[in-house]
């Protein structure tokens, strides 16, 4: 059996990709995306749909509300129960998914205290957050906008006194996996970042915020893609802007994971991506996942 994951910024082809190695290795797929496992959060997450699905089954997907506390701990848990189980059916695995930390703590010896993340920080804006981990720790390197982490930062110094650092069990291995990583030239990444914004639109972007925010699922503020449109819904911003923002932070966010990827992983094998011709893409990566 084979274990391959699938790593690359948001709007890279990882999905699509995804389903056509799973179709050719008879896998099933685990989702390692933060955002795909809400379910009332669908457009704006670029969440697969069943139709895209075409009968793969997949694992991790639309298991929680959005009103629902959910934890990395509570992933990693749910995960290597999936993965050893098909593991020990000698099924092929697919791991796809651009949430980083996900795949770290599924793949890696990435321990956590029992009681972390216990705490409520809702209260705390990001800046104060971070200013508190850098008064407790100057040689940190989490950045302001990865709350999570933050949180995860506090949380366990304000119940056990310690101070997380860096860790190498972290960086060891757990499974035997292929680690696929794909890549595209900026200008042309941003340009179909920006692009897949005006679409998803069009599918009803606007309208599925607007209903999130009327029902009072508050923790949608904390996704790209619904945080800009509450803004507008509150009247602090107008709509062209909350689509520039949109559009930005995407960008932002997609350079932030590339950051994150080549620091914490080793051994990736990137592909550049055509968008032109996908397929050929594909074949490349089928090509050498046959070499090995």
């Amino acid at each position: 059996m084979k274990i391959v994951v699938i790593i690359g910024p948001t709007g890279v082809g990882k999905t699509k990709l995804s389903i056509s190695l799973a179709k050719k290795m008879n896998a099933e797929i685990i989702n390692a995306d933060s955002t795909q496992i809400y379910k009332e959060a669908n457009i704006g997450t670029a969440k697969i749909t069943e139709k895209e699905m075409e009968g793969i089954k997949h694992h991790l997907i639309n298991i929680v509300s959005l009103k629902q506390d959910y934890s990395v701990k509570e992933y990693q848990s749910s995960a290597r129960k999936i993965l050893d189980s098909l593991i020990k059916e000698n099924k092929n695995v697919i791991i796809v998914g651009g949430s980083g930390l996900y795949l770290k703590a599924l793949l890696y010896d990435y321990r956590f205290s029992d009681e972390e993340g216990s705490i409520n920080y809702d209260n705390y804006k990001n800046e104060e957050l971070k200013a508190r981990v850098d008064q407790l720790y100057e040689g940190n390197n989490i950045h302001l906008n990865n709350r999570k982490r933050l949180i995860r930062f506090l949380s366990h110094y304000d119940l056990t006194g310690e101070i997380i650092k860096n860790n190498n069990e972290k960086d060891k291995p757990l499974y035997d996996f292929t680690l696929i990583g794909l890549t595209a030239p900026r200008e042309e990444l941003y340009k179909y970042l920006n692009d897949r914004v005006e679409i998803m639109m069009c599918d009803g972007l606007l309208e599925e915020c607007r209903s999130l925010y009327n029902n009072g699922f508050e923790k949608a503020n904390r996704l790209i893609g619904y945080k800009e449109f509450f803004d507008y819904f509150k009247g602090d911003i107008n709509l062209v802007t909350a689509i520039d923002e949109t559009q930005k932070r995407t960008r932002n966010f997609a350079k932030r994971q590339y950051t994150w990827y080549n620091h914490q992983f080793k051994n990736i094998k990137w592909f550049n991506v055509n968008y032109k011709d996908f397929n050929e893409t594909i074949k490349k990566i089928e090509d050498y996942l046959d070499s090995l």
